[in-house]
């Protein structure tokens, strides 16, 4: 297995990058991917679903309502009587990555920004989902310009992620789209039941709450939630001005005052609490990585326990 990291951009101070990607960690990424979705995971098993494929089912007589796209030619022929193919259905596994690049993202005060543990993430499982055939596509929002990719096989797939991932800063303010609008642009193009990934801080409305409940109805989500620190906990360095990065909000305070540092604490913990409950009533599995220290190991980990 090549190793992802890899394919990740060469890091610099501003873009500290997702930090080392052990191969033996990815293995084990791999393994948990590839079980928890063995009934779609193209090559695991024949299907015993009918439908447009490739492969030969079976031959039967034309019926009124049938799509003459279907007739085959040379069975007609030889038999003087109209016959259409049916196809064992396809089972690639298609995997949809809705990545945040929203300003908020940009946000990092432990061993790097929030947008270099979701740009690990991507890549991550994207190598693994453009193995065996199977397929990748993203849609991107939050950023001064949305982005839609359909999903491709292999090399065109990690190269269109990349493309997503690696582009311009962006600039202050709320994005071209919500995390809203990206689901319910996903749940328009995914055609086939899939593996969506939410790579997300899940800042600010909270209107996503009905097309993810929509989208978890047709498809596997799962929810990868990305915290720095310091959106816990204030640390006590004199006066401060907090700035909301997405609206331009600014709001001067005294961290000296051990008050002041509780009641944020606890205001946080409840905010974050809500994201994780309305997830799980849901129905969406859920993780938590930090951008202090290994957040490719409780990935697996997460991954591993869902599955059983």
């Amino acid at each position: 297995m090549r190793n992802a990291g890899a394919l990740l951009a060469r890091p610099t101070p501003a873009r500290p990058g997702p930090g080392p990607m052990a191969e033996g960690v990815l293995r084990a990424l791999d393994i948990s991917i590839g079980r928890r979705v063995e009934g779609l995971l193209a090559g695991d098993f024949r299907s015993n679903l009918l439908g447009t494929g490739t492969e030969l089912a079976m031959m039967r007589p034309y019926v009124a309502g049938d799509d003459v796209r279907r007739i085959d030619w040379n069975a007609t022929a030889r038999t003087g009587e109209p016959y259409v193919r049916v196809d064992l259905a396809e089972r690639v596994l298609v995997t949809w990555l809705v990545l945040d690049v929203s300003v908020s993202m940009q946000f990092g005060t432990a061993d790097r920004r929030k947008a270099d543990v979701a740009e690990g993430v991507a890549v991550a499982i994207g190598h693994l989902s453009t193995r065996r055939g199977n397929r990748l596509g993203v849609v991107t929002f939050g950023g001064s310009e949305s982005s839609a990719i359909p999903p491709r096989q292999g090399r065109v797939g990690l190269v269109g992620l990349l493309r997503a991932l690696r582009g311009e800063p962006p600039e202050d303010g709320p994005g071209a789209t919500s995390l809203a609008d990206a689901l319910v642009r996903t749940g328009a193009l995914a055609r086939q039941r899939s593996l969506v990934v939410v790579v997300s801080d899940f800042r600010g409305d909270r209107e996503w709450r009905r097309p993810l409940l929509e989208l978890a109805g047709h498809h596997d989500v799962v929810a990868v939630e990305i915290r720095d620190p310091r959106e816990q906990e204030l640390p006590d360095v004199g006066l401060l001005w907090l700035v909301d990065p997405e609206t331009g909000r600014q709001l001067r305070v005294d961290t000296r005052s051990r008050r002041l540092r509780e009641r944020f604490a606890v205001a946080a913990t409840a905010e974050r609490s809500q994201v994780t409950r309305m997830l799980t009533s849901i129905g969406v599995r859920h993780v938590v990585l930090s951008t202090s220290g290994d957040w490719l190991r409780p990935l697996v980990t997460f991954l591993r326990r869902s599955r059983a």
